[in-house]
């Protein structure tokens, strides 16, 4: 069964960045979609972010211009570059891997934007 661990959250600023990291305990393969949901305490998990191993991206809305998503498929690793953050991206982050419909989820990490 794969892990994945994310790292990078934190506190910081409005307008400030951060980049979050997603390492997978194994391979990451052709067939996989990798990529990051967010949720917020009483609201579903939803779509930030994902990427295919062709490097085929798809944002949501709120953070289109804002944030990029990129894999190191050697690294087994995924990262979300998040810059000029809002206080209403303040969530638990996780990473994820679809494989065929079955999805595996990180532990999350934490990011809190100050106003």
């Amino acid at each position: 069964q794969v892990q994945l661990v994310e790292s990078g959250g934190g506190l910081v600023q409005a307008g400030g960045s951060l980049r979050l990291s997603c390492t997978a305990s194994r391979s990451i393969r052709s067939f996989d979609i990798m990529g990051w949901y967010r949720q917020t305490p009483g609201i579903q998990r939803d779509m930030v972010a994902t990427i295919t191993s062709g490097g085929t991206t798809n944002y949501a809305d709120s953070v289109k211009g804002r944030f990029t998503i990129s894999s190191d498929n050697a690294q087994s690793t995924v990262y979300l570059q998040m810059n000029s953050l809002k206080s209403e991206d303040t969530a638990v982050y996780y990473c994820y891997r679809n494989r065929f419909g079955s999805l595996t989820w990180g532990q999350g990490t934490q990011v809190t934007v100050s106003s």
